[in-house]
């Protein structure tokens, strides 16, 4: 379909075929947190700095959305829950895929946490958005996470391999994972996957290096590229965080130059 293709442009580099992507969709799940008060200057940084699209909530595209400068991609997240429920791990759609293309969006989001009490109703959401994604010709980023009481651990490769698979399955066009820890294990989930995979951030990380080691190990095991929050618009200068993974991304440089990228101010 032309017009799904037109979009996801807007997220996928067209020569490398990855993203850079920032989801600043936090605020619904844990308040104004960090990095996330000035949505403008954020976004304006972390545009600058080369990302290829970002992940907000509808109500922040008037206030938030870029509006100077370097464009960038914009992806509507359509789910969400809060860390003040007793269920914090049930999503529920906040958002459909219409009033997401009436604001602008360039591509729709959807979190689906497998292995806990409310899979069920999550798994017919995203079966339901991605049917109407088909029909609008909207990309789709599947966030595929195994958490709940029926998982043991939610970084074992082959639930991950089977996360990532399941949204595949189920009709999105990009899947988003958490890393499996190692190149080796990460290129399992890769290869049984039918989408290109993005990696999660996960919670904000103690050195550069170890975020910077992490992107450049999904890489190595073909992995898409990553969905990085916390540890970019956290970062003492997000801009030049996004370009240092940007250069691992679509230049396939070595962590060593990123890092010097990134420290060289």
């Amino acid at each position: 379909m032309i017009g799904k293709s037109i979009r996801l442009e807007r997220i996928l580099n067209r020569e490398t075929g990855r993203a850079v992507i920032v989801p600043m969709d936090h605020g619904v799940t844990v308040g104004p947190i960090e990095g996330l008060i000035d949505m403008k200057t954020t976004v304006n940084q972390v545009a600058s700095g080369g990302a290829n699209a970002i992940i907000i909530h509808k109500g922040l595209v008037e206030g938030g959305h870029r509006r100077r400068g370097k464009d960038v991609g914009l992806i509507i997240h359509l789910s969400g829950s809060t860390a003040l429920s007793p269920y914090p791990n049930a999503k529920t759609l906040v958002c459909t895929v219409e009033e997401a293309i009436k604001i602008g969006a360039d591509g729709i989001s959807i979190h689906v946490n497998i292995g806990n009490g409310s899979e069920r109703e999550m798994l017919a959401d995203l079966g339901r958005v991605a049917r109407e994604c088909r029909e609008w010709g909207m990309p789709l980023v599947a966030m595929m996470y195994p958490r709940g009481e029926k998982i043991k651990d939610e970084y074992d490769a082959t639930v991950i391999a089977h996360v990532a698979r399941l949204g595949a399955e189920l009709g999105a066009d990009i899947i988003k994972v958490s890393y499996t820890g190692s190149v080796e294990s990460f290129r399992r989930v890769v290869r049984g996957c039918t989408v290109p995979v993005v990696i999660a951030g996960g919670p904000k990380m103690s050195s550069d290096r170890d975020i910077l080691e992490m992107v450049k190990g999904a890489i190595e095991a073909g992995g898409a590229g990553v969905s990085i929050g916390r540890n970019v618009f956290q970062h003492r200068d997000p801009s030049r965080m996004v370009g240092a993974i940007s250069l691992l991304v679509h230049e396939n440089s070595s962590v060593d130059e990123a890092l010097s990228f990134l420290q060289a101010v």
